[in-house]
């Protein structure tokens, strides 16, 4: 199993090859879009050249590392090679998260790497988000760090309740229900309200609950769509590290090494800034699911 250093010295080649990518798109037009098959939204479906470079630059630097530690590699670009299943750890990498934004020219686009141990434990997190070149980094037992400093969340609890969702919420058919609920919670907690943020990937949403007082992210179940181990695992572990909640709606875990597959679609999702909201959240879910 690996140790504090060797979890440290994996973690800053994620950083760097994070950054590395990072750099490389935001100096990148997104170019030709292509589209892959089988995805259930078209998020999950374009795809561009830019996605295909950044995993290979972050390649260059995790590939050494596969023999070295006797990693397994899974990647959104690549197809799964059940490695995943046998090796003690693996890496799980998303080259761009975020590429509709990305295509649009705006904000919530990220690379993410992650380091998830065969029992589906995440014990790096690295986040570096191209836009303004900042960057996150969680390590097992070591906290995070943001742009290169020790970081723990904002203490003053905020006056709203933000709340981050992919842009399929704006289409849900449960969206009015689950709006009220929200506000409804909002003001059982003294805040004043909601302000609710859709357009970023699922990345930069879980990093958005981190960065305000009083936050959350919330995926429903949605068998055979939904967020992939990719998506989730790097920003789960900082959640963990700086005792911030992400689970699914039951309060369990999240699969992130699930066999069957690379989805997390069978119980939906709760990023959330603490344990009183999450657990709101999962009553509010379940009354409107």
């Amino acid at each position: 199993m690996l140790g504090p250093s060797e979890l440290a010295e994996l973690a800053e080649v994620a950083l760097a090859a994070a950054e590395d990518a990072a750099r490389m798109i935001a100096a990148s037009h997104p170019g030709d879009v292509e589209h892959k098959a089988g995805g259930a939204s078209l998020a999950s479906r374009v795809v561009t050249e830019i996605d295909r470079r950044s995993e290979e630059l972050i390649l260059g630097h995790l590939d050494p590392t596969l023999e070295r530690f006797d990693l397994a590699l899974l990647t959104e670009e690549r197809a799964d090679d059940g490695g995943r299943l046998v090796a003690d750890h693996f890496w799980c990498i998303d080259p761009l998260d975020g590429t509709l934004p990305f295509i649009e020219g705006g904000p919530g686009h990220a690379v993410s790497i992650a380091l998830v141990r065969r029992d589906g434990r995440p014990l790096i997190g690295v986040v570096c988000d191209p836009t303004d070149m900042s960057s996150w980094c969680g390590v097992d037992g070591g906290g995070v760090r943001r742009d290169g400093a020790p970081w723990r969340p904002p203490e003053h609890r905020g006056d709203v309740l933000s709340v981050f969702a992919d842009r399929s919420f704006d289409d849900a058919p449960e969206r009015a229900l689950v709006v009220e609920g929200l506000e409804a919670i909002a003001g059982d907690l003294g805040l004043a309200g909601t302000r609710i943020h859709v357009g970023a990937g699922a990345v930069m949403n879980a990093c958005g609950v981190l960065a305000n007082p009083r936050a959350c992210y919330v995926k429903f179940p949605s068998p055979g769509r939904g967020v992939s181990l990719w998506d989730v695992a790097a920003t789960a572990c900082m959640f963990r590290e700086v005792g911030a909640v992400a689970t699914d709606l039951s309060g369990a875990s999240l699969e992130l090494n699930r066999a069957d597959s690379t989805l997390l679609d069978r119980h939906g999702l709760v990023f959330a800034t603490d344990e009183d909201l999450a657990a709101r959240l999962r009553r509010l879910a379940s009354r409107t699911t």
